[in-house]
């Protein structure tokens, strides 16, 4: 008997058309292996997703920026031709808030974790999170909120050169138009010139300062609080490779255990009182020793799947069982087990495994996203090379200001051959890692 109510579908719900998103394959191949019909309501033209054998149905996404009520009004439309209760699986940090925000409406055609109304949409805030560690103690960055450009210039100096510079609500910045939800300025002038976009970008500056990145610096923290607030499932993982080099999003990470980083993750949702998934990212200080929180994602992060125990069980696999009323299983850790992003770190895919390892699209039992995936990787590539020769022969003048460089805090530095240890480049983030994709 399954332990599975393979009666109760599952719907993965992201407006990011991040066509390489290999978390919401992940989704798909974790509860359709357990016989769950899943459901994907995003843009997948594009993308190996579509390919999954374990996708029941695929249903056209709101466009990236829809409102609150044309979001809801899309898994309406779903829930109308599923024409049953379904798990509701948010993928992106915008689909998690909308979907805090329509609770009360989706509630009668989806489950939902009890969440308390506003939390998701605080913690996703990257000026609220300054504000909740702070009044829980938990170690934050130093963060300043400016209110006009000559105070950024001024923070920036406060804060000390360099400066990470977040919009505060990333999932509020266009696609188009060249601005990044994260990027490290490294003046005074670039600081007050990045304030001047922000009715652009749709929500407010924060100037926050950089904690340098280093060996055994960058921590991830995956698990699933059950509606007794208990953390379940997942375990704090450390990320080996970034992409882009020193910045961004976990190409290579490994199941470490920690029990520093465990406690401020129980901590912090225990306190909150949050209830779901949710995805943190650390960076210990290598001046003190402490492990700051950078962010809070209230959704699965893209590698959850790392976090797989004995039993099976990752934190999308806990959602459902606690949501329709199963006993979650009791399996042990599996310390030491990888995850590799393939078309981020090939070489890493290829290397020994000793304490297992999941690739994010090769799959023995799912084998045509795998297939796929090089194909559209190569247009893909070939299109933004395409795309910066363009650039560089439009490039501004000599004396003209540099752009800004993108650099993501939970960043780490890299760890292959073809990546030399130490080196922290921060180069520019790339149209597919943009916020909610990690």
């Amino acid at each position: 008997m399954s332990l599975f109510d393979t009666r109760v579908p599952a719907v993965l719900l992201r407006t990011d058309r991040n066509p390489f998103h290999h978390g919401t394959l992940g989704a798909v191949r974790s509860l359709g292996r357990a016989g769950v019909d899943v459901h994907v309501v995003a843009d997948c033209a594009h993308s190996p997703v579509r390919a999954s054998r374990y996708v029941t149905g695929l249903h056209t996404p709101p466009p990236p920026g829809a409102s609150t009520e044309e979001i809801a009004a899309a898994l309406r439309r779903v829930a109308a031709r599923i024409a049953r209760p379904a798990v509701l699986i948010a993928m992106d940090d915008a689909c998690a808030v909308a979907v805090s925000r329509a609770r009360a409406e989706l509630a009668p055609a989806f489950l939902l974790p009890d969440q308390p109304g506003s939390l998701p949409e605080r913690v996703a805030d990257k000026a609220e999170l300054a504000g909740v560690c702070a009044s829980l103690g938990v170690p934050h960055p130093e963060t300043l909120v400016p209110d006009g450009p000559a105070e950024a210039a001024r923070a920036a100096w406060r804060l000390g050169l360099p400066v990470v510079a977040k919009w505060s609500r990333p999932w509020l910045v266009p696609p188009a138009g060249g601005l990044r939800s994260t990027v490290l300025v490294r003046s005074a002038r670039e600081a007050g010139e990045l304030y001047r976009r922000a009715e652009e970008a749709g929500s407010r500056l924060l100037l926050q300062a950089f904690l340098p990145p280093g060996p055994d610096r960058d921590w991830f923290f995956h698990g699933y609080a059950d509606r007794t607030g208990a953390v379940r499932a997942g375990g704090p993982g450390r990320k080996t490779r970034a992409r882009p080099r020193g910045a961004g999003l976990t190409a290579v990470g490994r199941w470490s255990p920690n029990p520093q980083v465990q406690a401020l993750a129980e901590r912090v949702t225990g306190e909150l009182g949050y209830r779901g998934v949710f995805d943190l990212d650390f960076r210990r200080c290598g001046a003190t020793g402490g492990y700051h929180l950078l962010d809070f994602n209230p959704r699965p992060g893209a590698q959850f799947r790392l976090f797989t125990d004995s039993a099976g069980l990752d934190v999308v696999r806990a959602l459902h069982l606690d949501l329709t009323h199963r006993a979650l299983p009791d399996g042990v850790a599996r310390p030491g087990r990888t995850f590799v992003v393939e078309n981020y770190a090939p070489l890493s895919a290829l290397r020994p495994a000793p304490d297992g390892r999941e690739l994010a699209w090769h799959a023995p039992d799912d084998r045509a996203p795998g297939r796929a995936l090089w194909s559209l990787w190569g247009r893909h590539v070939a299109g933004r090379l395409l795309d910066r020769a363009r650039r560089r022969r439009g490039r501004p003048a000599a004396g003209a200001p540099a752009r800004a460089r993108v650099v993501r805090q939970a960043g780490a530095p890299p760890a292959d051959r073809a990546d030399p240890a130490g080196r922290a480049g921060l180069p520019d983030r790339p149209d597919d890692d943009r916020a909610g994709s990690h």
